[in-house]
Formats: structure tokens, sequence, C-alpha cells
């Protein structure tokens, strides 16, 4: 599944094709393994030579593979197979000759970029390439995530700073000056890298200059889909139910709106034009690569878990089942090892300090400590005199001249901190020493730097935690801290308040001649604090006792032979671990030489630690893999190394298994300068158990190391097999040695109660002795857990009544004693119950690289937890020159070799550029740190894929849809259950007492002639402008002179029979009121059709011109202005303007009346037409009589109270629904004035709307959610300004929002609380509820409860259920009462299968039954069958009689403790979603938004968020505010949150600039345009990515 890339840009289909061309049918030799490569060519017999290679690199090759891959050939399986001695094993002549040649080819490894070779192996590298090289057979493609350019650029090369080199800042694994004249690249890449040109150009196909959106795919993607079909797939297992879903359609069976209501143009030009008959985009780049997608997840992938039965309302996730077949460990229980017997030699002495004494007066010239400056020159040597005398004086001061005499700052048994440079361990020795003299506890620590250090917060946590007050530091230190402009050295981040302390000889008072510290034996007072990182980041201080100092400082010296005055080399820091056990403690008891290598040196020169065992004759050196890998990239045959003189290399990561290449490396190039095997000892070692094993120097040469070539599927089970098939995934391992002299070692179950291991399982070594850490400073709880361990065997008995400490390795003690690890607990990573390590999977990833990709083999890896089971996430710095093919080719690699050989899958792949990650103070990658910014989204990476497809195998179960039970079942049931049915009504219409003058007249425009005759006056509307001014305002006889006048146009000028409808294309004002009783005047059938966009006119004229057509429209009204626009240049070139129907502009009226106003004959005959675009898409037109206008407005008027004294704003779009009832209809039935505030003025002036209600004192007032969103968001901020201005919403008592779908509870409560200052009553703000077959159902009128607020289960409302929970509980969504139903309406809940009616709280369809119900679909096919099932349907059981109208939106009712107005109890309406919008998947309904709002929350630069799902692929468009580069931290945390809270996988994620996802009027998405949009490749996004 190699995976390639594309951009978003004009040269799309070149890259296309290009990169499309790497995975068309090659020649054979194309074998993307380098190295597996080289030796199928050569070893096949092919006599083929390239230029610049000759044989040594395959000779090499294949003499690693002979070297590190051994096989058992006896015919039982021994538990263990140890390879003894490295050349042994070979037959001469293919042992590796030891010439200049054979080290050669650790340099050309480096020519291209080094790579960490802490985790380098032959093996482990061919193994990995063979792996690739079985999935290039099965060759399936990834589509790769779609950049904009801007993102694409923003990776070149000019965008990296260059690496600073200050100490500290630099990875582990680099190397000053890596290109070293090194000789040309080996043979394997360079062919690689031909191949891969070859392939690239030898495939460009004749689409390089076609750059439209239709020709999307061309010939490569033509290809592509051939290469897939010819790809033979096996299916070895159930696919993944990516494609088992129920069809695309299955959800609008209940509604199957596509024939009748022609569908809008798309927003994004024409889209449609793309559809095949099943809405299939033809040609388009994205629809290919979701096909791709999908075709790629149908392989089978790892079967998922064993599946069992899933209640309903519980989605239980997948438990893990134990494979049957897994390996369990089969040997006997181990026994504890005992180390030797520590020899209690007579000369020891009985304190370190007494040892510091004795040589300080001895012998003072001997030296102790010699520093290096960056040239390698000595720059100091510090004398055992010296180091007395100082430390004496440290000693002195900080006892009696911190503080006063009566108040000392520091006194014996204080903790203070050491704070030293890597480079100044002389100074740093001489404060550890004096504190260890002045019985305080010293705590060595990093030297904190500016920029703000990764995890230096949390050292300062420890020094708090520890009472630190004061800090020794040298003098150039001192200098080089941050200071503020005053001079004083802040407080750094998390840190307590510290006095520093230069510790200088110079700057100290000399201790009196009768001073003289108090020397006493070793006791069980701390002697120092060693701090340790957790994985979490958190720094922990573990404490060591001056008896476990003492014991360690002896066990070492007997277990590594120490001498008096012996040399020894130091790499490695000196503040903690094997650096300062050997470096600065066992050293000094021995009165040994140190030779301190510094860190910054190391860079400079790597080969500087060679030339001082050389020049100092050094028979020890302390080093780690690192430094033996750098050595040999440096290493130039060098003629005067010897190395004959050293008896001891200690390897202090030796318990890295990884760590076994480097020492092999090593020993091959210098065994012919003096190095002997015997030498290299590896050692383990951890902060609480201090050296936990070490392998002995010997001077027998032929005991040759053990080694352990183990399984690594067996030991992802906690088991130890030997690997005999030859298989490619093992790891080799090397003893670390014997157990410590006076320990005894065991090792337990890394989980649970601490229980022996058996002799082939993986255990966490335990320590049993006095040289160990005693606790965690200031921590008991973890104290106990860790330094207070009583393993028990299998019957439950201790091994031991003294405690022992866990050490944090895994491993086991194999024969004779060895101990073997094989990873720490620290990377340990347990997924689907099968344990990994993090250092194993970095190995594996680094070994993929033909590109030599990685920069500097910076790689981290960590697990999240997502969906209840731990996901391995990979972060890598990519080299700054890779290209975009390189970083998807790598990453795709990796995920194959993993998985091949890890048998894992890996949840995310992210890569960021060079440099980039925290580091650690030595210039390592600081994990936790690094796992925080991804969790918290701040990571920025330059590429990311993620694999949640392949992963996640613990989703619930698909629900089977059960066979519904029959209607008159469930009837019956609610009954037996005492449950009524779910039906409710608003008031009768009948039984209203009230003098409304209005219902005499059956037809609105005869209301309106009687209004203009009894009250002419009376003014009906007021228009405001952006300026809050009066614009326009009609009284009833203006209104009424101004209708017949347009009257007489449509009669004369347009010549129009009556039942002709007219199109009125006006902007919202008064023309729109009067064209439209101008039209009932004259007996036509008024459309109101928004007018298009001046500035936009591409995308809405298309749908004005659709309405239009659709709607029939004899003649087109509008004013003169968008009469021009209609027939400009722009309007020409989007759509054929000579087909408008005639357009009148009303602008220059006739002055004559009309003979008479045209009456209709029936009140069932048409009034108007309504067309709205809903928002799957539809343009659906209901027919609305003058019987059902009136009702209606009837309705609202007894709702809210309405009469010509009152006033009423409306802030609302007047084209469609209650808005436009409101805006034109309902002032003239009921004579109140209408205030009109057009919702587009509030562009310019946000308050707008605010502003008119307080000062026309207005009661009730109607707006959109777009409109309080803007609000919302605009005024926020400008509240106290509001109020300044005289602001005031006490008077408002209803303020409600006009909606098509489920309550916005959190934007309408955010409201409610923005706007409490200014007076607004909590309780005014509420929602109504309409749809096609009704304009509106619910409203919350002026009398009547408030609505109510109830929380349901999300994962029940999945399941169709309404399951009613407390707030706050998980899973919990908050659901308002959509208003009170209105006056002659009456709703039930039906099964919208069954059609059966359903019980109280139930959810289903909610049918409508009312007077105002629209009276049908207006479609010019008259498609039947979908009319009478939307607008007269029947209950299939119980009340079969009356008609009712599907509103095709899902809701229950609930009967509250609250009562109506006429007393009965009130019955709430709860909308949940539209069942068009709704998402079917796996088995269960998704609505949209419930997934938007978890997404929102994701991140804070996601503004706004629209799902939708394509060939059953869920895909999430998000808008991102802020920069380009954090558009890539969004996918992980996108696809996290989906799965946490709603059990999806998210196939496709696209990141979006602000204001792309189309909103309608009502504020609704339009998520189908979106849709097309997105597939017709029109979003411009920034970055999409395909999940796999």
């Amino acid at each position: 599944m190699d995976i390639f890339c594309d951009i978003t840009q004009k040269g799309y289909e070149k890259k296309r094709s290009k990169l499309i061309g790497a995975y068309l049918p090659q020649p054979p030799t194309a074998n993307g393994a380098a190295v597996a490569r080289c030796r199928l060519q050569h070893g096949e017999g092919a006599p083929r030579r390239t230029p610049h290679s000759g044989p040594v690199a395959v000779c090499d090759i294949r003499e690693a593979s002979g070297r590190e891959r051994v096989a058992s050939t006896a015919g039982n399986r021994p538990l263990f197979y140890f390879r003894f001695g490295v050349d042994q094993a070979l037959p001469p002549e293919r042992r590796a000759p030891v010439t200049p040649s054979s080290s050669s080819r650790y340099h050309r490894r480096r020519s291209s970029g080094s790579r960490d070779e802490r985790y380098r192996s032959d093996v482990h590298t061919e193994a990995v390439q063979a792996a690739l090289a079985k999935h290039k057979e099965r060759k399936m493609a990834v589509p790769m995530p779609s950049k904009r350019r801007s993102l694409v650029v923003q990776t070149s090369m000019d965008a990296y700073t260059p690496p600073d080199t200050s100490s500290g800042s630099e990875d582990e694994g680099s190397v000053q000056g890596d290109s070293q004249g090194t000789p040309t690249s080996s043979q394997g890449s360079i062919n690689m890298e031909h191949w891969i040109s070859q392939a690239i150009h030898g495939s460009t196909t004749s689409t390089t200059s076609s750059s439209s959106t239709q020709s999307g795919g061309s010939g490569a993607a033509h290809r592509l889909a051939d290469v897939m079909a010819q790809t033979h797939i096996e299916n070895h297992s159930a696919p993944p139910d990516v494609t088992t879903y129920t069809s695309e359609h299955s959800i609008q069976m209940e509604r199957p709106q596509g024939s009748t209501t022609s569908r809008t143009a798309p927003k994004y030009g024409n889209a449609e034009l793309m559809e095949t008959g099943d809405g299939v985009p033809v040609s388009s780049r994205v629809s290919a690569k979701i096909q791709q997608l999908v075709n790629t997840l149908k392989r089978p992938k790892r079967p998922p878990l064993r599946e069992f039965f899933v209640d309903d309302f519980e989605e239980l996730l997948e438990v893990q089942q134990p494979d049957p077949n897994q390996p369990k460990p089969e040997g006997a229980q181990m026994l504890a090892m005992r180390g030797e017997q520590l020899g209690v030699v007579t000369n020891w002495p009985p304190s370190l300090e007494a040892a510091l004494q004795r040589w300080g007066t001895i012998s003072p010239k001997a030296p102790c400590l010699t520093t290096m400056d960056t040239n390698g020159k000595p720059l100091y040597i510090l004398t055992y005199g010296k180091l007395w005398t100082r430390s004496m004086k440290v000693a002195y001061n900080i006892l009696h001249k911190l503080g006063t005499k009566q108040e000392p700052m520091v006194r014996p048994g204080d903790r203070v901190a050491l704070v030293f440079p890597n480079n100044d361990p002389a100074a740093s020795m001489v404060a550890f020493y004096g504190c260890l003299l002045a019985e305080v506890v010293p705590v060595p620590i990093e030297v904190p730097l500016t920029r703000k250090d990764a995890g230096s917060q949390q050292i300062g946590f420890l020094l708090g935690s520890c009472g630190v007050t004061v800090a020794l530091t040298s003098d150039a230190c001192h200098k080089g801290l941050p200071k503020s402009p005053t001079g004083e050295i802040p407080q750094f981040k998390g840190w307590p308040k510290l006095l520093w302390f230069v510790t200088e000889s110079k700057h100290l008072s000399k201790p009196p001649r009768d001073w003289f510290p108090h020397i006493k034996d070793a006791n069980n007072d701390t002697a120092y604090i060693e701090y340790k990182t957790c994985k979490d980041g958190s720094v922990l201080g573990v404490t060591v006792t001056r008896i476990a100092l003492l014991t360690h400082c002896q066990a070492l010296t007997q277990a590594c032979g120490y001498t008096e005055a012996e040399t020894i080399v130091n790499v490695l820091d000196f503040k903690k671990d094997v650096g300062l056990w050997h470096g600065i403690l066992t050293s000094v008891m021995n009165m040994m030489h140190v030779i301190s290598i510094p860190y910054s040196l190391m860079k400079v020169n790597p080969l500087s630690w060679i030339q001082k065992v050389c020049q100092y004759k050094a028979k020890v050196a302390c080093v780690k893999s690192r430094d033996m890998h750098w050595a040999l990239v440096a290493h130039r045959d060098q003629r005067d190394i010897n190395l004959s003189s050293l008896r001891m290399l200690i390897v202090a990561d030796g318990a890295n298994p990884w760590s076994i290449s480097s020492c092999d490396a090593f020993l091959n190039v210098f065994q012919s300068k003096g190095l002997r095997q015997e030498v290299i000892c590896p050692c383990a070692s951890s902060p609480e158990a201090l050296t936990v094993a070490i392998r002995r120097p010997t001077d027998d040469s032929n005991q040759p190391p053990g080694r352990g070539v183990l399984s690594m599927h067996g030991l992802t089970y906690g088991v130890i097999r030997v690997d005999s098939e030859e298989k490619l995934s093992v790891l080799t391992v090397q003893d670390v040695g014997l157990v410590m002299p006076g320990a005894i070692m065991c090792s337990v179950k890394p989980d649970g109660i601490p229980q022996l291991c058996r002799t082939d399982e993986i255990g966490e070594l335990c320590v049993c002795a006095i040289a160990t850490g005693t606790s965690y400073y200031g921590l008991s709880g973890m104290t106990k857990n860790t330094f207070e361990v009583f393993p028990v065997t299998s019957s439950g008995a201790p091994v031991s009544e003294y405690p022992f400490v866990r050490t944090g390795l895994l491993g086991f003690v194999g024969p004779g004693g060895l101990v073997f690890v094989v990873g720490k607990m620290d990377g340990l990573m347990v997924v689907s119950g099968r344990r990994h390590n993090a250092d194993d999977i970095v190995a594996t990833a680094l070994a993929v690289e033909p590109m030599k990709f990685v920069y500097r083999g910076r790689i981290a890896v960590f697990s999240v937890t997502v969906l209840h089971d731990e996901r391995i996430v990979i972060v890598a710095e990519q080299r700054p020159d890779s290209t975009e093919e390189d970083s998807f080719q790598w990453m795709s690699r990796v995920l194959q070799a993993i998985d091949s050989i890890h048998q894992v899958g890996v949840y995310c792949l992210a890569l960021v550029p060079a440099n980039t990650l925290p580091k650690t103070p030595l210039g390592g990658i600081h994990l936790s740190e690094t796992k925080q910014l991804f969790l918290e989204g701040s990571l920025h990476p330059c590429n990311v894929l993620m694999c949640p497809h392949t992963c996640v195998t613990n989703l619930p179960k698909p629900r089977q849809k059960q066979p519904e039970i029959g209607p008159a079942s469930v009837m019956v049931g609610n009954l037996v259950s005492g449950k009524r049915i779910a039906q409710a009504s608003g008031r009768d219409l009948g039984q209203i007492e009230d003098n409304d003058q209005a219902r005499k007249f059956l037809f609105l425009a005869e209301v309106l002639q009687w209004r203009a005759q009894t009250t002419p006056d009376h003014v009906l509307y007021t228009l405001l402008n952006c300026r809050g001014t009066i614009a326009n305002s009609l009284t009833c006889v203006q209104l009424h002179k101004r209708a017949e006048k347009i009257a007489v146009m449509l009669m004369e000028r347009g010549r129009l029979q009556d039942g002709d409808h007219v199109a009125l294309v006006y902007p919202p004002g008064i023309d729109l009121i009067a064209a439209f009783y101008g039209c009932l005047y004259a007996g036509c059938v008024p459309i109101t059709v928004r007018p298009p966009h001046p500035q936009n006119i591409a995308t809405t004229l298309p749908t004005v011109k659709m309405i239009v057509e659709v709607s029939r429209s004899a003649c087109l009204m509008t004013t003169q202005l968008i009469c021009k626009l209609l027939r400009s240049r722009e309007a020409a070139a989007a759509v054929d303007v000579r087909a408008w129907p005639p357009i009148l502009d009303t602008d220059d009226l006739p002055k004559k009346r009309p003979a008479q106003i045209y009456k209709p004959s029936n009140p069932d005959t048409l009034a108007y037409l309504d067309f709205s675009v809903s928002t799957t898409g539809m343009l659906a037109g209901v027919k609305m009589c003058h019987a059902a206008t009136s009702a209606f407005c009837r309705s609202i008027k007894l709702q809210c109270e309405l009469y010509p004294s009152r006033e009423v704003a409306i802030c609302l779009d007047p084209y469609c629904g209650l808005g436009f009832v409101l805006w034109c209809l309902c002032s003239v039935y009921s004579g109140h004035q209408s205030i009109l505030i057009p919702p587009s003025e509030l562009e310019t002036n946000p308050a707008l709307w605010l502003l008119a209600v307080s000062q026309y004192k207005v009661r009730d007032t109607f707006c959109s959610y777009s409109v309080m969103e803007l609000c919302t968001k605009g005024l926020g901020s400008q509240t106290e300004s509001l109020k300044a201005r005289g602001l005031d919403l006490s008077r408002v008592r209803t303020c409600v929002v006009v909606a098509e779908e489920r309550p916005r509870i959190a934007l309408t409560q955010s409201f409610s609380k923005l706007f409490k200052d200014l007076g607004l009553h909590p309780r005014a703000v509420s929602t109504s509820f309409g749809c096609r077959v009704n304009l509106a159902i619910c409203l919350q009128g002026t009398s009547g409860p408030d609505p109510t607020t109830v929380y349901v289960d999300m994962r029940a409302l999945r399941h169709d259920r309404v399951r009613l929970v407390e707030r706050g509980s998980p899973h919990s969504l908050p659901l308002m009462e959509s208003g009170k139903i209105l006056p002659g309406v009456r709703i039930i809940i039906a099964n919208p299968e069954t059609k059966g009616p359903l019980g109280d709280s139930h959810l289903g369809e909610i049918w409508v039954h009312s007077a105002h119900n629209a009276s049908g679909y207006f479609t010019i096919y008259g498609d039947e069958s979908l009319q009478s099932d939307h607008f007269s349907s029947r209950l299939s059981f119980g009340d079969t009689q009356t008609i009712w109208a599907r509103t095709g939106y899902l809701g229950f009712l609930r009967r509250t403790e609250l009562t109506d107005a006429n007393g009965e109890r009130h019955d709430a309406l709860y909308v949940v979603g539209a069942l068009d919008e709704a998402m079917e998947l796996r088995g269960m309904r998704y609505h949209p938004i419930d997934i938007e709002t978890s997404v929102i929350r994701a991140h804070k630069s996601v503004t706004e968020c629209a799902v939708f799902t394509w060939t059953n692929l869920l895909v999430v468009v998000v808008e991102l505010d802020g920069s380009e580069q954090e558009a890539l931290d969004l996918v992980p945390l996108v696809t996290n949150v989906v799965l946490e809270e709603h059990y999806l996988v998210v196939g496709v994620v696209v990141v979006v600039d602000i204001g792309v996802i189309p909103i309608n009027s009502r504020g609704e998405k339009q998520r189908m345009h979106l849709r097309d949009g997105f597939l017709a490749d029109q979003l411009d996004p920034i970055y999409v990515a395909y999940n796999m």
C-alpha cells in the first residue's frame, strides 16, 4: 500500500501521472528494498555491476545476514539460542576481512544524512526490506492527501533555520560536519534512486498541460483503476464494515424525494453536470481518490475481534478476546539469582567522604579529573588535594555564609540544587563533594536555558517538592543565565524562588583553621537525589542513602575490577546515571583519574574519546552506543589509533537491544586497532535500582558473549521463543552480564501482583540489594509500589523477607545467570492485549530508509489512548530537502514494515520539519512533551497519515435492524404498560372566542381592503436601514393603493390571466409586500424569490433561474436595479438571459386603478407558492391555499396575542416559511405594526436589530439563527458600550428564533447569558419549528409554560430510542422544546417505517394535522405517490381516518408536569433532526449536528464543521481559524474525538478556510452543496487527509 501525493494546484495532473507512474508494472528489478535487491542481483548469479560499486557492499550484506541470522537446527526447540563468537560461526572465506573497505560501509551509510545509530541493525534493515518487498507484490495504493501549495512551499529548504549548535540543542545522533568527504552513496541506493526516477519519468502522460477541473483523474486515474482492477484480492476475513453498511439510499426510503423536487444548482458551479444516474460524480478527482480509499479498505485487514451480542442501549465495545493460538509460557518458575558475595576488602574506606579525605591528604598531587575544551586540549586538571580543599571550602560556606548565624539558610539534611553546565565537570564535582561534607543533599539538574526548555517546568516542580531554596552554580553558568533588566535572575516557569550561589573558590571565604567537616561512617541519611523523567513527563527525585552510595561504589569496584590510579575516559553525563556513578563517585573511592569529554567536543570531533583513550592509555571508557557509532562514522584509517590499553569499554545503554549492532560494528572495525572482543561490557541500569547488571571484563577471549535471537511475535505476548524458522521479525539481544555483587535479582509479571515469571517469560527485573535507591522523594505511595516490592511464587509465598526494587527494565535471566534486557517499562505500549516496545518500533521505522529520509534519526514513538485501547503514534522529523513523494513513500513503507514485523497497526504517522521537536538537555527528543503537543494539537506537522480503519478493531458490532414489531403490538404494548400514545394539540380554534374582525373575511386581499377603509392611516410596516433610521413605511391605505397599481400593471403590461404565476425578485423591504398584494388583487399567484447577489452572480443567479422555471412563472416583477442586473453581461455568463419570462419593473407604476379587484371563487384555490432549498439541497415548492393562509395568520395572532396596538420587530429573510408569513402577511391580518429589519443590514451594523427592539420598546421579536449568531459573535465584547448607548431589552417578553431544525441550545443560551446584563429575560428566548408540509407547527407564544430542556442519551438516540438521563452524565445530549404547539395544530409521533403510532417519549417521525398545512408540493412532474405520502398519510393502526402530513423530522413528545393556559398538562415537542439529513452508519442513525458539535470542541482553531457521507465514508469538513500550519494538527484530533464520542471512523478530513461551508438564509448548513463542491474539487481546501 504505497502512498502517493498530489497538491491542490494547477499542475495537478502532471504530478498525478508522475506519481502513479511508480505503481505501474515495472521490470522485475524494480524491487523496493535496496539492500535485499543487491542480494538478489548478485546472489542469483546475475553478473551485473553498476558504476561506483564494488563487490564489497554485497559481500558485507550477505556476511551480515550470515552473521546475525541464526536458526536452530536441532529437532527439539531450545529455549534460547546463543551465538558464541562473532566470526566463529562463519567459514573463513565468508568472514569479513577487517580492511579499510569493510569499515567504509559505515561511512557510506552516513553519506546522505545521519541515522540514529542506536537503532541500527543490518539484519533488521534486511528484514524490513524483505517485508517491504513482499508488500510490493500485492500493491495497493493509498490516496495522498491534497495540500494547498502554500503549505507545501513552507517545507522547502529556505524555510528551515539551520540547526543551532549551542550546547544541548542538537540531537543525540547528530554529528557536526555530516558531509565529511564521504565516498559516493552505496550501490543499493544509487540503483534505488535511478529506479525511482526512471519510473517517474517513464510514466509522464500527455495530460501534463491539462488543468481543467473536469478532466479530473485523466489517463492516470483510469490506469490506476485498471491496476486496481487487476489486483487480485484474496478475501481471508470479513471485510471492514466500510462497505457492509446499508446502501446509500436506505435513508431516503421513507421520503424518496429524488424525482419530484428538482435539485437546485449547487453553490459551487455546475457540479450536477458530473452526476451519473446514481448521483456519483463521474470524473472528479476527489471521488477517484475516495474510490481508491474504499477499494483499499475493502482489503481484508486483520480479522476483527470476536463479536458478541450487543444490547441496543449499551453499545459495548469489543472486549479483547485472547487469541487461542497465542504462545504461552511453558517453562518452570524462575529462581531468584544471587550475585557473588560483596567481598569486604579491609582497606575500603568507611564512607566516600573518608576516601576523599584520605586521597586529598595522602596524595594531593594525584590527578582526579581532567576536563577538555572544544578543541580537545586539556583545559584543567583537578587534583585530589584541590578537590579536598575546595570541597571543604564549599561545605563551610554553605553552612556558615548563607543567611545569618542565628538563622542559617541551609542546615544539614536540607536539599540544594546543583546547576552546572555539561562542559564543567570539575566545578560540579567540587560542589557535589562540598554538599556531602556539609551533610546537605545535592540535587543535580540541567541548566535552564532561555528558550522554554522541554520539561523545565517539571524540574521546577521537583525542586519545589524537595524544598530547595539554594542553587549552587559556576561563575560562567551564572553569567549565562537569563537576566531581567535589573540583573536579577528571573524565576523560571514552575520553579521555586532560589538563591543562586556561585561556588568558584575566589568568591568563597576561607574556613577558619579550627573548622573541620564532620566525617562519619556511611549511614542511612540521604546522600543525593537523582532526577528521573517519567513516561508522562513528570519528574521524580530518587533518593540514594549514604550507605547505598558507598555499597554501590564497592560493588562497581568489585565487578569492574577497579584499582588505584587507573585512568578512565567518560563521555557520559556526569550529573546522573552511569556517568555519575563511575566518573564522580567510584573514581574517588579508588583514586582514579577521570578524563571527561564534554558533549560539545563530541559534536565537533566524534573521535575525541578514542584519541583520549590512546593518549592517556586509559584502561576503562564509559560510552553510549551512539558514541561508538559516531566514532565509526568519523573514523578515517587513522594510523595512530591503538585501543589495546582498554580492558573495559562500558556501554551504558547496552541494555537497549538495539545497541548490539553498534557494539558489533565497532568491534568489527577496531579489532585491527587492538580492541579485544571481551573488552566490550554492556551494562543495565535504572535510576531506581542503580546498576542492575554489568558484563565483567574477562581475560579469557574464548568465552564469547551470549546472544539470543528472539521471536518478536513471542515477545509481544511476553514469551521468549527462539526464532527457529528464520522469520523476518526477530530481536537479537546481548547479555548485560551477571547480577551485581551482593544483590539478588528476579523478574516479575509487569502488571498485577508481583508474581515470579517462568523461565521463558519476559518480566520486569527486580533487585534486592543495599545499593539501590530508597524512595521517590516525598511520594510515599509511588515509593511503596516501586521500592518496596515483595515478589511471590505461584503459591503465594514471598521470595525474600527483604523488599525488592522495580528496575523499570523488561527482560529475563538466561542460562548461566546472564541477564538479558528486551526493553523498558516506560517504552511499553499494550495494543489490544499485545505488548510492543517503543524502541523496537523506532528501529523498524529507521530501517525503512531507501531515501535516508528521517532527519538525524529523530523519531518519537508513543501511544495515546483512544476508544479504550492504546494506539501507536510515530512522529519523525523529516530532512529539509525531502519532497512530498519522499514523505509519503516513506510513510507507506513504514506502515508496511511495522505491520509485517510487529503485526500491529500504526494509528497515526506524523512528519514534522527538521529540528522542531522539543529536545532533552542533551539533544534527544523529549518524548512526553512531544506527546503533549500532539494531543493538544500544537505539533504542527507537515504531513500526517492516520490509519484508524486498520487499527481500530474494537468498535461495537454494527447494529442489526430487528424485524419491526407490528404497529398493533406496539399499541397494545403501550396500553399494557400504561403508556399513553404520543399525541398533542394546540388550543382548539373553534372554541376560542375573540373579537377577531378579520375572521369574517375568507381572503387576505379582503382584509387589506377592509383595513384601508376603516383605519386608512394606521401604519402597518416600517422598514429600517442600516443606520437604524426609517427608510420607508406603509399605512393600510398606501399599501392598498400601491397594490392596485401593481395589479393594473400585471393585467395591462403583463397581459396575465388570473391563476398565472408571478416571480417576485425583490430585496427584503416594502416593495416586496406591495408586489405580493398586487398579485392577489390581480388574481395571480406570487412566488417570492431571493434576488441574485451582485458580488456573486455566478453562483446565486442559477438558483433564481431555477425557481422561476420550476414555478412556471409567466412573468417576473422586480426593481429597476435588479432588472439591470438580470440583463447584465455577468448574468449572461451565468445563465441564458434570453430564456427569462417578461420582466416588469415596478419602479414606475401606472397611475390608474383596476376596474375591479379579483376575488377568488373558492378558499381552496392557490394563494401563493413557497419555494425553499432544503439543507439536503432539494428545491421544494409547496402550495398554500387561501384558507390555509388565513388559518395560519389567525393561529399566529392567537399564539402571540397580536393586535393593532402592538409592535413586532422582525429580522428575518422574507422569502419562505414563517419568515415570509411574518414579514408580509401577519400585519395585514392582525393589524399590528411590523418593524422590518433586513438581516443583510446587520453585516454593516450588528447592533441594528437589538437597538431597534430597544428604541421601539418592542415586546415580541423574531430572528433567525444566523442573526443570533452574528449578534453573539459581533457584539460579545460590546455589551458595556451598548448599555452606555441606552440599549435596554427588559421589555422583550418573546424573542423567537424561526427555524426548521433542532433548537441550537448552546447558541440560544450564550445569547441569553450575553445580553442578560442589558435586561434580556433568560426565559424570553425560544424557538419555533416548521417544515415544508407545515410552515409553523410550534411557536413559543406569550402565555403558557416556559420551554423545557431534557437530556437524552446520545447512544440510545442512534438506535432510535429516547432514554432520559441526568444533566452532565456521559453521552448526554441536551434537547430544548421547540416552542408551544400553535392553535389548531395536532401532532402525533409515528414510526416512519410501519406508520404505527408510538408511545410517549418514543422517537419517531412527527406527523401534523392542521388547517394551515400546505396543500401539496408544486411540481412539474406531479409525482402523486410522494405527494400523497407526505401530505395525506394515514396511520396504519388506531385512528386510521385522520389525514396527516409527514414532516420528515424525527422527534418525540413528552408530557411534562407543567400546565397549559387551558389547565391541561403540557405536552412538549422535542425535535431531534431531519430524516433526510440523518446518516446511517454501522446500522445506526447519526445526526450530523452531533458529530459536528464534538468536532468543534476538539480544537480551539475549529470555527465551524460539517459532515456528510460519501460511499459510506464519513467526510468531516472543518473551517480553520488560524495559520495554515495548524491544518494538519486537526486531523488526529478530529479522528480521535469522533471515535471516542460516536464510535465512528472518519474517512476523510478536509480542512478549509473560514466561510467555505455554505449556510442558507436560515443559518442552516447546506451539507449537500458542500459535498458537491468537495467532489468537484471546488473548495480549494488547505489540506485533505484520507484516513486509512
